[in-house]
């Protein structure tokens, strides 16, 4: 299989994060400080790209969802949904790394009380979701990743 990749176009501070995520199995990398928040724990997330078909990968902010982790598609609250979304719509088998363990996922988008709760529970992990909801014009994705039988 190969490599997975940042997306074309993604931000400077994007690709450090994910290669020094990757370098030290996120032992630099897993807490992140975003702006003037307090530090908040991030996951890699590997999808295949729905036109190009490679591997790609993004770090996002997470949650815990029972077994599984709980990631928001807010691109910052921007219009549109992030790539990283649209791809795992097109093909809900991902992977994921939080530090050093790796492993196949199933993603999923969380509805009705499932979404609120853990709506709240990642805005009071990440305050500025809810600007992000507020300014998106959108109903921000809330997508649960649950770890896959290898």
């Amino acid at each position: 299989m190969s490599e997975a990749k940042v997306p074309d176009g993604a931000l400077d501070w994007v690709k450090d994060h994910v290669r020094r995520y990757l370098a030290t199995d996120g032992a630099d990398g897993h807490m992140f400080a975003a702006g003037k928040n307090p530090p908040v724990p991030t996951l890699l997330l590997t999808t295949t790209g729905r036109k190009s078909g490679d591997r790609l990968v993004m770090p996002l902010i997470y949650g815990k969802a029972g077994d599984g982790y709980v990631v928001i598609a807010s691109k910052g609250g921007a219009p549109v949904h992030p790539g990283w979304y649209l791809n795992l719509e097109a093909d809900p088998a991902v992977e994921v790394q939080v530090l050093a363990d790796k492993f196949p996922a199933k993603a999923r988008v969380a509805t009705g009380a499932e979404r609120s709760r853990l709506w709240r529970e990642m805005a009071a992990l990440f305050p500025p979701y809810d600007d992000y909801q507020q300014k998106a014009g959108r109903e921000i994705p809330v997508v649960v990743l649950e770890r896959a039988a290898r």
